[in-house]
């Protein structure tokens, strides 16, 4: 399977059963646009938590009617993020979303050990992006998250990545472990750690896709590139998942992909009992709907 546009992330949530989205300190203006944008297109039902006033106050002025949706008023932000946990663990949504609260309120809401909403050991990022100049979706992990991962986090991280593919609906990604250089080199444990992750996959011990690497850049994204350095890979060229080293490389080509070439993308954080979406303030209008569609399809 191959996603050719984001827009498809639309049509998948659409056939899945509604979720509802719960947002934490919801008086936040691009927030509530983008809720607004997925509400309109019927891909969920929002919960708002925060200061009623704030929320109706911006809510009029972007002409978004909230009357018909539930709103638990809270005041303090970080325990709006707690009550927004509540919801999704009393059953109320499935998706949580972060408004006007900072990071580290948020993730201490989602991480707490009793009270928090911890599936596994690690946290993810993923970014799904419609890139002008390359033939379908490509993914990136992890670009926001995890900062330098040992080997085993990088297994976790992995496996969020391809539990997020397979609610896509992917039967085998292919994935592109990135280094610098193709060859394996001890003095570049990035190179070490990519061959290891292809052993794995080539063993089973990490099933469900395709796995190649080290591989550069170039190779990952061009046949051509990799048949002039003698590539036989079938994830050269054709890669759907690029599994970046560390935060550096994965952040610099998220901004890269949407800064020089003109990508919109769609983000959301794995790992946890449910998809979690947080939207920065520049991202564009398309990608804050896409990063809410995205999380639907889960």
């Amino acid at each position: 399977m191959e996603i050719k546009s984001l827009n498809s992330f639309v049509d998948i949530a659409k056939s899945k059963v509604k979720k509802n989205l719960v947002v934490a300190a919801a008086e936040d203006e691009h927030v509530l646009g983008a809720v607004k944008d997925a509400a309109a297109n019927d891909i969920i039902e929002p919960i708002f938590v925060g200061n009623k006033q704030k929320i109706d106050a911006i809510a009029a002025k972007i002409q978004f009617d909230i009357s018909k949706f539930e709103l638990i008023e809270e005041s303090n932000p970080a325990t709006s993020a707690q009550i927004a946990v509540k919801q999704i663990i009393d059953g109320h949504a499935q998706i949580l979303m972060k408004g006007l609260v900072g990071t580290a309120d948020f993730l201490r809401a989602i991480l707490q050990k009793d009270s928090g909403l911890r599936k596994g050991d690690l946290l993810s990022h993923i970014g799904f992006f419609e890139v002008p100049t390359y033939h379908k979706i490509i993914a990136l992990t992890d670009a926001a998250q995890n900062i330098a991962p040992d080997f085993n986090e990088k297994v976790a991280i992995l496996k969020n990545s391809l539990d997020m593919f397979k609610h896509l609906g992917y039967e085998c990604p292919k994935v592109a472990c990135l280094a610098a250089i193709e060859g394996v080199n001890p003095k570049m444990p990035s190179t070490m750690e990519a061959a290891a992750l292809t052993q794995m996959n080539r063993r089973n011990q990490i099933a469900g896709c395709i796995i190649d690497g080290p591989l550069a850049f170039d190779n990952a994204v061009s046949k051509l590139s990799a048949e002039h350095k003698g590539i036989e890979s079938e994830v050269a060229g054709d890669a759907d998942l690029l599994f970046a080293p560390n935060i550096e490389v994965a952040n610099v080509l998220y901004k890269s992909f949407t800064y020089f070439a003109n990508a919109t993308v769609a983000a959301i954080i794995l790992g946890a009992s449910v998809p979690v979406v947080l939207t920065s303030r520049s991202d564009s209008d398309k990608s804050k709907l896409m990063s809410i569609a995205l999380a639907a399809c889960y």
